[in-house]
């Protein structure tokens, strides 16, 4: 570190090529996958931020634009868990919008106007996107979680349907069980934060020349933030399923 910024240079360059590189071989040889999709992900990742390092001052300058970027992002996640529970980007997929704004937009409201996020770009953009991203990983765990369940266990699905229960309870009988496991990282990470991780949000705030209370509290806010959006995700993802208006490869009866 240098300062209060990570030093760049070519030997950031390397780790970064030694890290992708490490990942790629231990997913090929445990078999965890396609060995490629480290390698994609790291090099997406890397386009990706620089792209939105040199977009973001300008974002910055206007609520309005960050008003925008954030309807942006709250899109490709509803697309991103769309893609991986349905297999595809089809119109099915659009579904997807609706679990996560339902999930952000409550606590990003109350927050705002509470006035424990100031209304700056500032402070909006990061919170907003941090929701945004746990509320995508919720959706699309719960989403992955009950479509598996339905198709492994198709048996016990049409057996309730047989015994009178509708489709709702039906999938609720399968994987609603299965699909609370999407939660569990989210509320594994709110009970050890501070004694196994320090996450980005306080270490964050520390480097931004706030206080360790300051950071410990900007930390709770995101975290019990998240245990809301990431139930409510996985909830309506869950529903939506439930209604046959988001469906996996092999579709069941509506």
């Amino acid at each position: 570190m240098s300062g209060n910024v990570l030093s760049l240079g070519w030997p950031l360059a390397v780790l970064l090529s030694v890290f992708t590189i490490a990942a790629a071989a231990v997913v090929r040889s445990a078999g965890l996958g396609d060995w490629r999709a480290p390698i994609t992900a790291a090099a997406r990742c890397v386009v990706q931020l620089a792209a939105v390092s040199l977009v973001i001052g300008y974002v910055l300058r206007s609520m309005w634009w960050t008003v925008a970027f954030v309807g942006f992002m709250v899109l490709v996640a509803a697309g991103t868990s769309g893609r991986r529970i349905t297999g595809s980007l089809g119109w099915r997929s659009t579904w997807m919008v609706l679990p996560i704004l339902l999930a952000v937009s409550p606590p990003i409201a109350l927050a705002l106007i509470a006035g424990v996020v100031p209304v700056e770009p500032i402070a909006v953009l990061p919170t907003s996107g941090i929701l945004v991203g746990g509320a995508m990983t919720a959706a699309t765990l719960a989403g992955r979680r009950v479509i598996d369940e339905l198709e492994a266990h198709r048996g016990s699905y049409d057996a309730a349907l047989a015994l009178g229960f509708t489709r709702r309870q039906s999938v609720g009988i399968v994987a609603r069980g299965p699909a609370a496991l999407a939660l569990v990282p989210g509320q594994d990470q709110t009970r050890t934060v501070g004694l196994v991780t320090l996450p980005g949000a306080f270490v964050g705030v520390l480097l931004a020349g706030a206080s360790p209370v300051e950071a410990g509290a900007a930390q709770a806010f995101i975290l019990i933030a998240l245990l809301m959006v990431q139930a409510v995700a996985a909830a309506v993802t869950i529903e939506l399923i439930a209604a046959a208006q988001v469906r996996g490869k092999s579709a069941l009866p509506a």
